[in-house]
């Protein structure tokens, strides 16, 4: 198995890549999450890979991090879901977002992802619920869960239904940072309404 490449970038065309290693060009393929943080071609690069065999191709995908790989292993493991849907759900939500959805059982924000319908979001939900631990998406800072999931975690302990807390949490805003401001938000916002 090839576990992860370090090289030169020598194409990019979401959602394919070449990436050579001593002067062998390996196709890759990758979420747009990766895509977004990827430096221009010619640059040297690391990424974490997962290969697919098929019976028709030898495929494989490259992830900028480690939870977004443990997420990809863990999707293509639901019945229904192959590493194409499994690669638009990382491209369309966070992984930290993903957890939260299936926490709250927010089939809504799942079947916005393209090519994913109710009755896959609904499968997603029911196959995920136990297999996502918080350590497993832990975020970069200290190990611990991501700040989203343990906002939402709190919120739901203080009295939120899964689907408000996850509204909650939204309506806080991107580039919120800490837990604690999160929650600051989440709550000034059920204040106002």
């Amino acid at each position: 198995m090839i576990g992860s490449l370090r090289g030169r970038i020598t194409s990019k065309t979401p959602p394919q890549l070449t990436v050579e290693v001593g002067g062998v060009g390996y196709e890759l393929e990758a979420p747009m999450s990766t895509f977004f943080h990827l430096p221009a071609v010619g640059t040297d690069v690391q990424l974490l890979t997962h290969l697919v065999v098929r019976e028709d191709a030898h495929v494989l995908y490259g992830f900028g991090s480690e939870e977004e790989r443990r997420l990809f292993r863990s999707l293509i493991k639901v019945s229904g879901v192959g590493p194409k849907i499994a690669l638009a759900l990382l491209s369309g939500i966070s992984v930290s977002d993903f957890y939260v959805c299936v926490h709250s059982q927010d089939i809504a924000a799942l079947t916005r992802v393209p090519g994913i319908g109710r009755k896959t979001a609904e499968r997603l939900i029911i196959e995920m619920r136990d297999r996502l631990a918080a350590p497993e998406l832990a975020g970069a800072t200290g190990g611990g869960a991501s700040p989203e999931a343990e906002a939402y975690d709190a919120l739901v302990a203080l009295g939120y239904r899964p689907a408000e807390a996850t509204r909650l949490l939204k309506a806080a805003g991107p580039g919120t940072q800490s837990t604690e401001e999160l929650i600051r938000r989440a709550l000034q916002g059920a204040v106002r309404e």
